[in-house]
């Protein structure tokens, strides 16, 4: 395929940077990545790939090369998260990935990110460049980095995560929002875990105050877990991420039921992580700087959707600029805007209120989540308008949600 003449730099190495540069290949664009560390790492211990993101990796001949490190995830449960008794579960015929056209990957952050860096190629991938300024100029876009070094691009991307120095170079300030919600992760070895039922599923177990989120990654079976709780609040740091101690997890789950208890407690813990997330943004670009993934729009993990939004706009966007072409960037970022900033708006606010749903007190409202939870389509219907969409194929406001019933 003829490269098109545009010069791109995509700032950060992170999910949605690696994909955007494959996406931008595949139309004839090339792209170079600044990450700021010296080595590629991924923060966080794993992620859940739905289908709404895998079926363009698969198009881009990635499913070998995912299959290798991923666990199939064939279904979701709900239980109580003191009983253990099943609320809701969509597993069975029809399968995940004949309902929604994809499959659903549990994966390891370091795997994921060995993948995508593989595919993109080393050489195009500068660690040890940290944008500490953006300069506009009439024709180019120059960035500057804390080791001296500058480059000139036509275009720039900021793709570097929630904690975006491009999001506050364009607003100036910080503008991060604590959530109420903080929690512990863990990755636990399969043969640490006896007492766990359907092992092979993603889990929320659900409960008054919090909850646990757990899924399979790799191919050994190991549960990546993230436990909730709706404390501290405020959150006392400028920091995202404090020390903690351990048995610090055990103060509101202590009596949920053994497999909780046991996953929770079979490896140490010594970090709790606050759940932030960031106000919707009427634009997403400012002159050629345009913002995709969690430094547009960083959302709670709820809905376990900040990987898979990161990837419908890294393809959206390299659409666009394939269609638009080298002269008209302008346009390529108001179409790519155009198409995601209705879909993610959704999506976060369903996130942050899927946690009020997970955390409801025992009474009538949290008996009325559990009948609904427990009616097939009911359950199909909170996780199909978010699944079976195609970011490529779909024009917005035409599918309905953003609540997580």
């Amino acid at each position: 395929m003829k490269q098109m003449d545009m010069k791109i730099a995509i700032v950060g190495a992170g999910i949605g940077g690696l994909t955007l540069a494959l996406a931008l290949r595949g139309r004839g664009i090339d792209a170079q990545i600044y990450e700021q560390t010296d080595e590629l790492r991924e923060v966080g211990a794993a992620v859940a790939l739905s289908a709404n993101a895998t079926r363009f990796y698969e198009q881009m001949g990635l499913r070998a090369a995912f299959e290798n490190v991923c666990a199939e995830v064939p279904g979701l449960i709900y239980r109580d998260g003191r009983s253990g008794e099943v609320i809701g579960h969509h597993r069975g015929a029809p399968s995940y990935r004949d309902q929604f056209g994809g499959s659903y990957w549990g994966v390891h952050r370091a795997d994921l990110q060995a993948v995508l860096s593989t595919a993109v190629g080393l050489e195009h991938i500068k660690l040890g460049h940290r944008l500490v300024n953006l300069t506009q100029h009439p024709g180019h876009v120059s960035l500057a980095f804390d080791n001296g070094q500058s480059v000139d691009a036509d275009l720039v991307i900021g793709a570097d995560g929630a904690r975006s120095i491009t999001r506050r170079w364009m607003l100036g300030y910080d503008d991060a929002l604590y959530s109420g919600c903080s929690g512990f992760r863990g990755v636990v070895p399969a043969g640490q875990m006896s007492l766990l039922p359907d092992p092979e599923t993603i889990q929320f177990w659900v409960g008054p105050g919090g909850h646990l989120l757990h899924y399979p990654i790799g191919d050994k079976g190991d549960q990546n877990f993230l436990l909730v709780e709706r404390h501290p609040s405020p959150w006392p740091s400028r920091e995202w991420v404090l020390p903690a101690s351990e048995g610090e997890q055990l103060c509101l789950f202590k009596d949920w039921h053994p497999a909780v208890v046991e996953m929770i407690t079979a490896v140490p813990i010594s970090q709790r992580w606050g759940l932030f997330h960031r106000p919707p943004l009427g634009r997403w670009s400012k002159g050629r700087v345009t913002l995709i993934g969690d430094a547009a729009h960083a959302l709670v993990p709820h809905h376990g959707q900040g990987a898979n939004q990161s990837i419908e706009d890294a393809v959206v966007l390299a659409d666009q600029l394939a269609k638009a072409g080298p002269r008209n960037w302008r346009e390529a970022q108001e179409a790519y805007e155009r198409l995601r900033r209705g879909r993610t708006r959704k999506v976060q606010f369903a996130s942050i209120t899927t946690a009020d749903m997970l955390h409801l007190p025992d009474g009538a409202a949290a008996q009325a989540r559990n009948s609904r939870l427990g009616e097939r389509e009911s359950l199909l219907h909170h996780l199909d308008w978010i699944h079976d969409f195609d970011a490529l194929n779909e024009e917005p406001n035409e599918r309905q949600g953003g609540t997580w019933l």
